[in-house]
């Protein structure tokens, strides 16, 4: 059973203006890690979200905020965040699904669900 990880970017905040003139500097990124493992018919998903602070620009590499990529943006992340950490957290919730510690059984008194079949098409 393979893994796949992926980010999720909700929303960035900037400074409109900064010291060095520079406008529309990110300085806070909402981010998701998410997870999702396939087995046979069953797909597992796990998730963490945080924000992240993004340290000043050097004005010299400044890239304008209608110019930042997606691609760029991840690898910020990717630089910024544990990902082995945060990776075997969302491994452990995707175990936790596959291998409950807690279960909720029905009340052993109350009657057992009725299935209701499902109609067939002709």
């Amino acid at each position: 059973m393979a893994t796949t990880y992926s980010w999720v970017v909700s929303s960035m905040d900037s400074y409109p203006k900064t010291a060095d003139d520079l406008t529309d500097v990110i300085c806070t990124i909402h981010w998701r890690r998410q997870a999702t493992q396939v087995d046979g018919d069953k797909t597992y998903f796990a998730d963490v979200y945080s924000t992240l602070s993004v340290p000043a620009p050097d004005p010299a590499d400044f890239v304008p905020y209608d110019q930042v990529t997606e691609a760029m943006v991840d690898s910020w992340l990717t630089q910024g965040l544990d990902i082995e950490s945060l990776d075997a957290n969302l491994d452990s919730q995707i175990n936790d699904q596959i291998n409950p510690k807690i279960i909720t059984l029905p009340l052993p008194w109350a009657p057992a669900p009725v299935e209701i079949p499902k109609p067939t098409t002709l």
